[in-house]
């Protein structure tokens, strides 16, 4: 991906990068890919009314992660609230999706991989060091405690 390197030509951004957003931006469209493409699968398979609910959620998992993605590679001018919400969200539909896909791991690869893509993603990213700060999350799940902003003035 070219997260990095776009966001470095960023004018705000002043050469500078954030590694830990920028493993967070690839990582929710990695698991959005991931999701699409094991909705395909599912539909694809004999058993296609028994995997019903996980195809529902692959699409919401997909379209959610692609949206805090697109979010996250904006830094809609600084609004760390608003990224905090959609790293949230995002988190919530991927347990969802990755514990129905769970279900399924055994009898469909497409859904383990699925799985694996979110569980990859809930592992926790380590800080940056660079002087970034951490965002201020009420919950305790990994993606939203160890996605680090770069400060800078805008």
């Amino acid at each position: 991906m070219h997260a990095q390197q776009m966001a470095a030509t960023h004018p705000g951004a002043r050469g500078r990068t954030n590694d830990a957003l920028t493993r967070c931006i690839e990582s929710c469209f990695d698991c959005a890919q991931a999701c699409t493409s094991c909705a395909d699968a599912c539909l694809g398979e004999r058993s296609v009314a028994e995997l019903r609910q996980c195809i529902r959620l692959d699409l919401d998992c997909a379209d959610v992660c692609f949206a805090t993605g697109a979010v996250a590679t904006r830094r809609t001018a600084n609004q760390d609230a608003l990224l905090v919400q959609m790293l949230e969200t995002c988190a919530g539909f991927c347990r969802l999706c990755a514990e129905e896909c769970e279900k399924h791991a055994r009898h469909h690869e497409h859904c383990r991989i699925c799985a694996e893509a979110w569980r990859a993603c809930e592992r926790p990213l380590p800080s940056g060091g660079d002087g970034d700060r951490p965002l201020s999350v009420p919950s305790t799940g990994p993606l939203s405690t160890d996605i680090l902003m770069t400060q800078q003035s805008h």
